[in-house]
């Protein structure tokens, strides 16, 4: 995505936005770009902190159904995230509908230490086991609606809200004409057939669903050891299991996996035939997300080709494995 579809902000601007949110001024301030959505910067405040300052889009970018108000998400993540133990980045202050901005903004403590993404630690697995302690008390925090209620995309059952997802995401497609291995009325009947496995989930939990390692910040000043889960602006509130999802893409959760291990140590799960099967659902979910978002961000082509063709395959043969108990024609 073009960065100038973003908000932009002159250096006064900047200032005067953070003076009212937190009655400090701006000295240097480094516009971080990795993003597709939210304009991001990283801010030296008057009185000495650091910090980072989120905006949300204009209200004209283009984006999927369910990205609607995605910072009013992360605002209410962060804060229950922080209530239930789980390492986050600090939330400053929210502001929302911001009479000069027009829209929404986050300001966040900034971390000191470093993404997962960027180093390679030796005590990988030990990391993988507390970060996975760390999912479960993120996912021990209960709400009072199914889906994303920040997008206006809910359910009364978890089945509902899914599916209302899955269409949400699918109906997409109509804005933004994706390949994809079946029709969209085919990849609906394909989840809907398969829904009664999720009946067994009764009560809302909060779920990141965007936890890979670029959104894992370490501390590195000794055994490193996970300082913050970033970046909470996708979470919806449902399944624990595809919390799965994301750590494990284009891959299967193995029951020798030290993040289940971690899981474990603070809440129950088992992997049941019904859970293999919710867990198969999310997957899908997430791969026709990599596919159809490319709509709206455009990747540079040569950059996306690799993540297209994985999800694309991962995702058809997850299709088949929906499809097969039920005896569905299988995608292709």
């Amino acid at each position: 995505m073009d960065s100038r579809t973003k908000r932009r902000l002159s250096d006064a601007e900047l200032d005067a936005l953070v003076r009212r949110a937190v009655g400090t001024g701006v000295t240097a301030a480094t516009e971080l770009t990795d993003g597709y959505a939210n304009a991001v910067w990283r801010l030296k405040l008057d009185d000495g902190r650091e910090a980072v300052l989120k905006l949300s889009p204009p209200p004209d970018l283009e984006q999927l159904s369910y990205e609607r108000n995605l910072l009013r998400m992360e605002a209410a993540a962060i804060g229950l995230a922080a209530a239930a133990g789980v390492p986050v980045a600090g939330l400053l202050r929210a502001g929302y509908d911001d009479p000069v901005l027009g829209g929404d903004y986050l300001l966040l403590a900034a971390l000191d230490g470093v993404s997962w993404n960027d180093v390679k630690p030796d005590n990988h697995a030990e990391l993988r086991r507390e970060l996975g302690g760390h999912l479960a008390r993120f996912n021990a925090v209960t709400g009072e609606v199914f889906g994303y209620p920040h997008a206006g995309i809910t359910g009364a059952t978890w089945r509902e809200a899914f599916l209302a997802m899955t269409a949400a995401l699918l109906g997409d497609t109509e804005r933004y004409p994706t390949p994809l291995p079946l029709p969209a009325a085919e990849l609906l009947a394909v989840f809907e057939a398969a829904a009664p496995a999720l009946d067994e989930v009764t009560s809302p939990r909060l779920v990141h669903f965007d936890v890979w390692a670029g959104n894992v910040f370490l501390d590195l000043s000794g055994t490193p050891r996970i300082q913050a889960i970033i970046d909470h602006e996708r979470a919806f509130w449902g399944d624990p299991l595809a919390e799965f999802v994301t750590p494990t893409i284009f891959g299967e959760l193995a029951e020798d996996d030290p993040l289940l291990a971690g899981y474990r140590e603070v809440a129950p799960l088992e992997l049941t035939a019904a859970a293999r099967t919710r867990l198969d659902l999310y997957r899908a979910y997430l791969y026709l997300i990599l596919l159809i978002e490319n709509g709206p961000r455009q990747y540079p082509p040569d950059e996306y080709a690799r993540v297209r063709d994985l999800a694309t395959a991962s995702l058809t043969d997850v299709l088949d494995r929906l499809v097969r108990p039920f005896g569905g024609p299988a995608a292709g």
